[in-house]
């Protein structure tokens, strides 16, 4: 009864991983879809910068990026929380790292150009679940602006 309770609380993203996909990979690409799709959709703009930042970050082909992605949109539609995926990141990865993971969940927030309030208050708590600091968050936030030419 414990693990069917802890399951429901936290998610079970043990399915996935079996389906294939390296834990790591698949929790970023769950993160990234749902910052892209936190504005109600998921539009081309940002599809196109989840898929290019999946085959940069892990060295996948374009295809392999392609199924990542959508197997995370279809995971993300039973999710009903990332306290799990962003667990994962948080053990997984260094201080740097998530600050990294965190500019990619800004340039997909970023990539149709507009910022909804949903968006931001994701971003807020993501920068909390992955234990990184107020300024570390905003520095990379200002990091993707800059690059993109929006600042």
């Amino acid at each position: 009864m414990l693990e069917a309770l802890r399951k429901v609380l936290f998610g079970d993203d043990s399915s996935k991983v079996a389906a294939g996909h390296d834990e790591v990979q698949f929790a970023v690409a769950l993160l990234l879809t749902e910052a892209a799709s936190m504005d109600g959709t998921i539009d081309d703009a940002e599809r196109n910068r989840i898929r290019t930042l999946l085959t940069k970050r892990f060295s996948l082909t374009p295809a392999a990026a392609e199924i990542l992605m959508r197997d995370a949109v279809a995971a993300q539609a039973e999710r009903v929380e990332f306290y799990g995926p962003s667990r994962t990141l948080k053990d997984a990865f260094t201080y740097e790292q998530r600050i990294e993971l965190l500019e990619m969940l800004w340039d997909v927030v970023f990539a149709d150009g507009l910022v909804h309030d949903h968006e931001s208050n994701l971003m807020r708590r993501l920068s909390g679940l992955l234990y990184v600091d107020d300024q570390d968050s905003g520095a990379a936030r200002k990091r993707v602006l800059d690059r993109r030419g929006l600042s």
